[in-house]
This record gives structure tokens, sequence and C-alpha cells, in this order.
């Protein structure tokens, strides 16, 4: 059994230009399922279709209903194990799956923080190919590795860490081009942020989710988006920042166009599996 909470925002505080950006509604969903949870990442179709991925290594699908352009309602579909290369489900310190990535031509990569690592699956029941590292994968600190995923038009795959280190070193960003990985890029570490999320949009610009958190205000988010030219990245805007209990910890965006050609950013939290938090799908209309 699946409860929704639906909640329809006229504005949300925290929103960083009010032309840019508009909310779209978000909900709540309280599955009765004890895995249905702990979601780190998701990709968002035009016909209303998503897969998430959940840090305890599985895959989620389901689909968002829509009024009047605003969230309405979500049907959680299927839930399945993410595979390793042996056709077997992720276990022990191998199932922390945080960053999604969707090719247009429908490859899956999905990138983990523990055992810092990014696989490839054809579809959501393929036994996964593992790309090959970049030396600095080892090196990442331990639950804070490959957060972020995004792939572009051009097949470049993007993965950032969520910590870079210190609190004045840029997070760094790592290119994948079919064969190597280089880092070339970085994006500017600003305030107490951590990345959780990233997604390249139609418009061909890197969206950066990122999630602070205080006691006892509790969780913040960001997005900036960023221009992706000749391996770096640019012209740094500030799209929206929330303080405000109607979000959650959101960990993973997708940005995408729907059926009308509006082009949408949707948020998902990571509940941890906590009772006091709370699984929160939130959209905006991005007007620019």
């Amino acid at each position: 059994m699946i409860r929704i909470l639906t909640f329809l925002l006229i504005a949300l505080p925290g929103l960083g230009t009010a032309q840019t950006v508009t909310s779209a509604g978000r909900i709540i969903v309280e599955a009765e399922l004890p895995d249905v949870g702990g979601l780190s990442g998701i990709e968002v179709f035009a016909d209303g279709s998503f897969i998430a991925i959940s840090d305890r290594g599985n895959f989620l699908e389901g689909t968002i209903s829509r009024i009047d352009g605003n969230i309405s309602g979500v049907a959680l579909l299927s839930l399945r194990p993410i595979l390793d290369s042996k056709g077997q489900p992720l276990d022990a310190r191998n199932i922390d799956a945080e960053g999604l990535a969707v090719s247009d031509t429908g490859e899956i990569y999905v990138s983990f923080e523990s055992n810092s690592r990014v696989m490839l699956h054809t579809d959501l029941n393929s036994a996964a190919i593992f790309l090959p590292k970049h030396d600095d994968f080892r090196t990442l600190q331990n639950n804070s590795g490959l957060e972020a995923l995004a792939i572009n038009a051009g097949g470049i795959l993007l993965a950032i860490p969520e910590r870079s280190g210190l609190e004045t070193r840029p997070f760094p960003v790592y290119a994948f081009d079919g064969t190597i990985w280089t880092q070339t890029a970085s994006v500017p570490r600003v305030g107490e942020f951590l990345v959780t999320g990233a997604d390249f949009g139609p418009d061909g610009r890197l969206y950066l989710l990122e999630r602070s958190y205080k006691w006892p205000a509790g969780f913040s988010a960001r997005i900036r988006r960023f221009t992706y030219v000749d391996g770096n990245l640019g012209d740094e805007e500030t799209l929206l920042v929330s303080h405000t209990e109607k979000l959650d910890n959101m960990e993973g965006i997708s940005v995408w166009s729907d059926s009308s050609g509006q082009t949408r950013m949707t948020l998902v939290s990571d509940d941890n599996f906590f009772a006091f938090q709370r699984t929160v799908i939130a959209e905006y209309l991005v007007n620019d």
C-alpha cells in the first residue's frame, strides 16, 4: 500500500530568481514496503515515468502524474536489485548507489560513494559493466565518494564527489569519454553546501544539486547551473536556495523536457530510512 500526501506550492521561500524558476509542487511518499527509501538519484522521462536508485542497491520504477502542470500523484511500480558484473544483487559495502545518469540511447550509469566506482547497465535487468577508475577514486573520502553523475548529449559522462577534502578546495569534476577519465574541470565550493546530484538539461548546461545541514534548522538545498564547453565549467548561476522544512535531504535531480517542451527540474530526497525524515519529490519549472 502506498500513501501519498500532496502539496501544491504557489511560491517557495529561497528561490534564487523567481522569473527563472517557479515551483510546480511537491509530494511526500510513504510506502509500506521496507526497502523503498534512501532514494539518491532520479531520471524522469517525458511520458511521466521515472527510474530512481536507492542507497540499498535497488532500482525503483514509477510514474508521476500532474494536474495543470503541478504534481498530483505518484505510483511506485517495481523495485529490483542493481546487479553486479556477475548478475548477482549487490551486497556489503558495494550497495551504496548515489549517482544516476541515462544516456540518449538508453544506457544506465550508476555511481557509488563507499566503494567509489561507476557501473554501466544496458537495462534495469542487466549485469553491470564496470567502467575503468580514475586514480583519484581510490583516495576519495569514505562515504563521500562519487555522489553525482550526469551525461551530456555528446556522451561525456561527468562524476563529482560529495566532498572535496577541504572547505577551501573546489569539487573536482571527472569526465569519462568512453575510454579514460580526466579531471580538468572543478566546481567552486561556496559555503557549507556539499554535492548530492547533477544532470545536464535540455539546454546543454550542467545543473548541480547541493545540500547542507544545520541543527536545529535542518536541511537546505541549492541548485547551481553551469555551461560545459571544451571540458570546462563556466557562467555559474544560482537558481534556487531553499531554507525551509518543505524540502528534506534532497539528493537526486533530473532536468528534462516534458511533452509540451517545458523544462522541469525534478528533485528527490533520501530519507535514510529514518522515521523522522521523508521521501519528498519536488518539481520546478525552468523558464529560460
